[in-house]
């Protein structure tokens, strides 16, 4: 089997031990892949979407019409 063909060892071309700069995957820590930006794998892009759709993650929100600090009401 040639170099090209063979199956990656787990690890990302890009995981260069001594390269410790650049922007990670804010779920596993591993270093980007740009086409899966801001993950490093479909993987952990799925993940994170199984967070949202399962209501693990919440954006906090103000109801209007509830600011005790408005004077208007």
């Amino acid at each position: 089997m040639s170099d090209e063909h063979r199956r990656p060892s787990g690890r990302s071309p890009r995981a260069d031990p001594s390269e410790n700069q650049g922007p990670r995957c804010p779920l596993c820590g591993r270093p980007r892949v740009q086409a899966y930006r801001p993950f490093c794998s479909a993987r952990c892009r799925d993940v994170d979407l199984a967070h949202w759709f399962g209501e693990a993650y919440a954006v906090p929100a103000v109801e209007p019409g509830y600011d005790e600090d408005d004077d208007s009401g």
